[in-house]
């Protein structure tokens, strides 16, 4: 029995999953700053890697709710 290709199968993306992913690589990216201000090694290097972990998170999220 063969499948159609027509509405069957296929991976449905959701709006929600990007908006939360995204909310939560802001909600990381803010917490990693303030540690980082509190420790005082907020230096740019620290925040790049901050950003980098924040949009890893974000993709993480938004891949595993797919």
């Amino acid at each position: 029995m063969a499948l159609s290709s027509r509405g069957q199968g296929g991976i449905k993306r959701g709006r929600a999953s990007l908006v939360g992913g995204i909310a939560v690589g802001i909600a990381v990216l803010a917490l990693w700053i303030g540690v980082a201000r509190d420790l005082a090694i907020d230096t740019p290097a620290t925040i790049v890697c901050g950003v980098l972990v924040a949009v890893a998170v974000t993709a993480w999220v938004r891949i595993a709710d797919l």
